[in-house]
């Protein structure tokens, strides 16, 4: 992991931030057909119940995620974003303990998310099931899709 990596609540103003959220956009659609995609614009990630975070590196921008309010004690992880330069130096795993530890602070009893099933995200599903989540049925508002896994984990 980055030694002094700074995770903080974000309002989505910095162009830093806005450049790697329309990069995490822009290759989902390379990759997935328009309607297997639930990555969240930023008009989206501003809404109430929805807190952003961004992760730094000194003054640079290594990555992103996001917590979803479902309901009182139901969350989704969202935004999940290393930065091209940040990928495989565990940037994702110190967003998601940050996301994990601020859903039980808030008083969450289970943590949800939805990824891609193509091998390019494989890193991310290992990474999840790395810190206990199992794969669920589809939640929320998501439907059965061969390209997309849904996960679950107790907090």
């Amino acid at each position: 992991m980055i030694q002094g990596l700074r995770i903080v609540e974000d309002d989505l103003s910095g162009e830093a931030v806005m450049a790697l959220l329309q990069l995490h956009l822009d290759e989902l659609y390379r990759l997935f057909p328009a309607d297997s995609i639930h990555a969240l614009p930023a008009e989206k990630l501003r809404e109430p119940g929805v807190t952003f975070y961004s992760a730094w590196d000194g003054e640079r921008l290594a990555g992103c995620g996001a917590i979803k309010r479902l309901d009182s004690v139901h969350c989704e992880i969202k935004s999940m974003r290393a930065g091209p330069d940040y990928r495989g130096r565990g940037v994702g795993k110190a967003i998601l303990l940050h996301l994990l530890a601020e859903a039980r602070r808030r008083g969450y009893r289970r943590a949800s998310l939805e990824t891609g099933t193509i091998d390019a995200l494989l890193p991310a599903r290992r990474l999840y099931e790395a810190h206990g989540f199992i794969r669920c049925p589809p939640f929320a508002d998501y439907r059965e899709d061969p390209l997309s896994v849904c996960m679950t984990m107790t907090l």
